[in-house]
């Protein structure tokens, strides 16, 4: 480095820095609540979404969705839905070529796919030993090792082998995003989901160490943090399936948020666009929390 390498650039205008019209964005479990929101917000500002998930009747319905959200704000913007596995990687290798020749590279992954599998989380947040000895509360020893994989993997290979497949080509280019959804479970470690929290502990330690490893490729990479928003994965948790009341652990939760509610969908936008767009140009190896919050609050 030498004195030319410290001047400060000219300043830029600030709305372009945030633009993402025109970008080709792969989402991956983008038939799903909150990253089927994530895909028609990004193609209401003009980007190309290419909408991956399993599910191909829930990605045609993200897609139709963010088609329409384009159209309506005339910016450009455009999707297509692609089947996809993300623990496949030959399907990942296919969707990648299939998204390349209709939108051309992708400029931006949004690792979404994941979810919990009620197998693989514990009856209660304490064992109890004796209940555990007569058999009568499931604990961490009653978690069948299959359905823990089940929570696992696609949470965190699931973010790993999408990751390897697609941000290749940005490391060709000199320029690329990818933003991988962690949790709440990975700052502070919730009880019960065992499984997930592992996961998505790794998938924060992932974004950071990969951040580095890509940081003079002119790829960045980060991650966000959602904190308690009433998905399907989450109701089974939060919601007493006989009467549809809070369960007390939901409870807790709103009372540990200092905001004082569930989180909803739209509330991660504006950071997946910041992270997205080049006005977190020099952002890189971090887990933004967006959890009204959550993860600083104590008594």
């Amino acid at each position: 480095m030498n004195e030319k390498d410290l001047v400060v650039p000219e300043s830029v205008d600030v709305h372009s820095m945030f633009a993402i019209a025109g970008k080709t964005v792969a989402v991956t479990g983008a038939g799903g609540a909150l990253c089927g929101r994530m895909s028609v917000a990004l193609a209401s500002l003009g980007a190309r979404i290419a909408v991956l998930d399993r599910d191909y009747d829930a990605a045609v319905r993200t897609a139709e969705n963010s088609r329409n959200a384009a159209a309506a704000s005339g910016l450009g913007g455009d999707a297509a839905a692609f089947v996809c596995d993300v623990l496949d990687e030959e399907s990942l290798i296919q969707a990648r070529e299939a998204v390349t020749t209709q939108f051309g590279p992708v400029d931006a992954l949004v690792n979404g796919a994941g979810g919990n599998h009620p197998k693989a989380s514990t009856q209660n947040s304490f064992l109890d030993r004796q209940a555990y000895t007569a058999g009568t509360d499931r604990g961490l020893f009653d978690v069948e090792f299959d359905d823990f994989r089940k929570t696992f993997d696609p949470n965190f290979f699931g973010t790993f082998l999408p990751t390897q497949v697609f941000a290749g080509a940005m490391v060709e280019r000199g320029s690329g995003a990818v933003v991988n959804i962690s949790s709440m479970t990975a700052i502070r470690p919730l009880t019960k989901v065992g499984a997930y929290g592992a996961a998505k502990a790794a998938v924060s330690n992932f974004t950071a160490w990969l951040a580095v490893h890509l940081a003079q490729t002119g790829v960045r990479v980060n991650a966000i943090a959602p904190g308690f928003f009433m998905t399907e994965q989450l109701r089974f948790l939060h919601v007493d399936q006989q009467t549809g009341e809070l369960t007390a652990r939901a409870e807790a939760t709103i009372a540990g948020t200092p905001m004082g509610r569930y989180g909803y969908p739209d509330d991660l936008l504006g950071t997946l666009v910041w992270l997205i767009s080049d006005a977190s140009r020099f952002v890189t190896g971090t887990v933004i929390p967006v959890d009204g919050g959550f993860s600083v609050y104590s008594l």
